[in-house]
């Protein structure tokens, strides 16, 4: 019998078709030459350079809205968008939020909500790379609770006029365009922003400790001037925003679990090479009980990632299952990096390293698309029929 791959002890790649393996492995070579070698640098200053030519070129090779069909966009399985999103967080989670805001929340709100015009006009130079998007709709006060937010559209003659502030807003200040929700007289609706649009600013939000090679920004709104026909027609209400998040979560499921791969490779091949007490750490029992339990954790959560890509693909993939993946790829990744840092030691909070990096990243990934507590109460809901949310 063969010798298991310690990397792939359960045969994942078994399971991926020729095309799904050419995808991953077409990002994780793109991630490989672009990021990696700069990624930590990056990191420690606090700043994502050269982010528009990033975009064009994950754009180029069809990462950007790849999950989407025509106008541009690759038109890839639901699968091979998680494997490209589990490789660029394997990278950096700053580069799978990139890609996700434009693909899973800006792209997909205009593909799935825009009128023929809107598409056209957006989506073929959002799918390469040339012009990036946002997505407002958490706000300073609000965030779990988008139903209580205050920014308002108003509608004067032909024209509306927007109002208000979105915070957390990743992409904001490289952004074209944004797609902003707003409170209406109809209810929620979605707006196609331009952000050369005067009274629209975009602001960076600094002194950040996680997301750090990310652009994250404050939305202004003040009195924006938009042509009637600016509306996303085709929906009301928060189901719009809420199937945008539920595109963003399913690629959250999938990335948290590339950060988590890298903190254990990084914790195992560490373990082979430190010495101490005159053998090295991974021959000590306590070490192995650490990688074993997070290998069946990460491999538990690709498995089950790969699943819920089955049931998106088939087009029966539910909320609440999106809820099931976000809620257990997040939590055990965390746990994943932080274990791997202790094998670390010292120099696991060093950027020589990438396990400190991601810990604090996903200290964020824990939280936004829906906290840990949110995705629990949907559960909850799904399990007792009651709605525990107020």
């Amino acid at each position: 019998m063969s010798v298991l791959d310690a990397t792939d002890p359960l045969g994942f790649d078994e399971l991926l078709s020729e095309e799904d393996r050419a995808v991953r492995d077409t990002v994780r070579a793109w991630c490989r030459e672009r990021v990696l070698p700069h990624i930590a640098g990056w990191y420690e200053a606090g700043e994502l350079p050269g982010v528009r030519e990033l975009a064009r070129e994950l754009g180029a090779i069809g990462a950007l809205g790849m999950h989407l069909e025509g106008y541009g966009c690759a038109g890839a399985s639901a699968v091979q968008y998680g494997l490209a999103c589990l490789e660029l967080e394997a990278a950096d989670s700053g580069l799978r939020s990139l890609v996700s805001v434009q693909g899973s929340l800006a792209m997909y709100a205009v593909h799935r909500w825009g009128s023929e015009e809107q598409k056209r006009q957006w989506l073929p130079r959002m799918a390469s790379g040339e012009v990036i998007g946002c997505f407002g709709l958490t706000e300073p006060d609000h965030g779990s609770d988008p139903a209580s937010m205050r920014t308002t559209a108003k509608r004067d003659g032909p024209d509306w006029v927007l109002t208000g502030r979105k915070m957390w807003i990743t992409n904001g200040s490289v952004a074209g365009v944004a797609v902003v929700w707003a409170r209406t007289d109809e209810g929620v609706r979605g707006f196609v922003v331009p952000t050369t649009a005067p009274g629209f600013s975009a602001p960076d939000i600094k002194h950040k400790g996680s997301l750090r090679a990310s652009v994250t920004s404050e939305l202004v709104l003040d009195h924006v001037r938009l042509p009637g026909d600016a509306v996303l027609p085709g929906v009301r209400g928060l189901r719009g925003p809420l199937s945008c998040l539920s595109q963003a979560r399913y690629g959250i499921v999938w990335g948290a679990l590339g950060a988590a791969r890298t903190c254990l490779e990084t914790a195992r091949e560490y373990s082979t090479t430190r010495e101490q007490f005159g053998k090295p750490i991974g021959g000590f029992q306590l070490t192995q009980a650490k990688l074993a339990d997070m290998s069946l954790e990460l491999n538990k959560g690709l498995l089950l990632a790969l699943h819920l890509g089955h049931r998106m693909d088939a087009g029966t993939l539910r909320p609440e299952q999106v809820s099931y993946g976000k809620l257990n790829s997040v939590r055990e990744a965390i746990e994943i990096a932080r274990t791997s840092r202790t094998i670390l030691g010292a120099n696991g909070i060093s950027y020589e390293y990438p396990v400190m990096r991601h810990a604090n990243n996903l200290e964020s990934v824990l939280t936004y698309e829906g906290t840990p507590e949110m995705h629990q109460l949907v559960i909850g809901k799904l399990l007792t029929g009651q709605d525990a949310f107020r």
